[in-house]
């Protein structure tokens, strides 16, 4: 009697929470929240300084020397292209977030594919919120797309076309411009190439497009993907020690490389 109470006393204290249990402690809903900030803020601007980050994994120490740079800049928001975590355990998504929220900045979170794993889409659901989300500042509509198809064994609608479709003609009368950020690129192994012809035909419905965003390469990399002048801008991982900051004005947009 004495050794299986002293047992499950063992069992209790060592497997008290499995990693992959959906118990997100903090703050959660950050995505809804920060866009709110991100739109009330920036309604108006005529100029927008945007800074795109990616692919955090557990490379914290690297990724607290990218925020603390960060926030030497000058900059308005923050956009980070998704794997806030290596293996989605909730530690490290608690771990990644709470790096994030030492920005003096707003910010927002894709979920890239490895946010996908055991039950880390339930996790990232939780804590930033939609995989699909768009928020408007300065009259640019930002699009942020779930393109892990991977993930579901090409069984889901990712890229979801009918989510694209709806935020091209939504509020449309408070932005002119749009950028499209996604994790995974067209062609690229995480991407469902099968439609990636469709989904180059649906970007021409954005209006006024400036350029896609994406992560999940671990290179900096400036590429005309479809060879027709949509340029397309891969965002470095947090242990190459490099991003971009996106300056956007009325006449365009330039794109700078930090390295830090």
């Amino acid at each position: 009697m004495c050794l299986a109470v002293l047992l499950l006393s063992s069992c209790n204290s060592v497997f008290d929470i499995h990693p992959y249990d959906v118990n997100v402690h903090g703050e959660k809903d950050i995505n809804a929240r920060q866009m709110k900030v991100i739109e009330s803020t920036f309604a108006d601007s005529k100029t927008l300084r945007v800074a795109f980050i990616s692919d955090t994994h557990l490379w914290l120490a690297d990724a607290k020397d990218q925020v603390a740079d960060l926030n030497s800049r000058d900059i308005d928001f923050v956009v980070h292209c998704g794997d806030l975590t290596d293996t989605a355990t909730n530690d490290e998504f608690e771990w990644s977030r709470d790096i994030l929220q030492s920005l003096d900045y707003p910010f927002v979170a894709l979920i890239g594919n490895h946010d996908f794993l055991g039950t880390g889409d339930q996790t990232y659901e939780t804590m930033y919120g939609a995989f699909d989300f768009s928020f408007i500042a300065g009259r640019v509509k930002f699009i942020c797309l779930n393109t892990n198809a991977t993930e579901y064994d090409y069984m889901a609608a990712v890229p979801n076309f009918d989510y694209m479709e709806e935020q091209f003609t939504t509020d449309l009368d408070k932005f002119d411009r749009t950028v499209v950020i996604m994790h995974a690129c067209p062609y690229s192994d995480q991407f469902n190439n099968n439609v990636c012809k469709a989904f180059r035909r649906y970007l021409d419905f954005a209006p006024g497009l400036m350029c896609c965003v994406y992560g999940h390469d671990h290179n900096d990399t400036v590429s005309d993907i479809y060879g027709d002048g949509l340029m397309f801008y891969g965002i470095d991982c947090a242990n190459h020690r490099n991003y971009r900051i996106m300056t956007i004005t009325e006449d365009g947009y330039e794109m700078e490389q930090i390295r830090y």
